[in-house]
């Protein structure tokens, strides 16, 4: 018997998603809506592994009837979305860095005011 379903991860999925969308929406710290882009993102590839992992299948490992086993392609997908998930992190980090060092802010706010001047 499993501790949590695959629907329950699932829903926490979702909820980590909208969570992620609220912070990155309500957010004026640059940084802090970094974050929210982050855990949107392990929310969304949090969800679509759940959504291909049937609760019985077993790893494509030779030996393993094929009919039991889970679909590969779904889970290079989903790694290939981490490695570009942390990719654009890392460059909005870095962009951060070269604002934060300009403008001497990291208040959404105050950015924008400083560039319409």
């Amino acid at each position: 018997m499993a501790f949590i379903s695959n629907l329950q991860i699932s829903d926490l999925a979702v909820l980590l998603f909208f969570i992620g969308l609220y912070g990155a929406m309500s957010q004026r710290n640059i940084i802090k809506t970094i974050m929210s882009v982050g855990i949107m993102d392990i929310g969304a590839i949090t969800f679509f592994m759940m959504a291909n992992f049937p609760a019985n299948a077993k790893p494509p490992i030779v030996g393993t009837p094929v009919e039991q086993m889970a679909d590969p392609i779904p889970q290079a997908l989903m790694i290939t979305a981490i490695v570009i998930g942390v990719s654009v992190i890392a460059m909005c980090l870095a962009m951060y860095m070269r604002v934060a060092y300009r403008y001497a802010t990291a208040d959404w706010h105050i950015l924008t005011r400083r560039l319409e001047k």
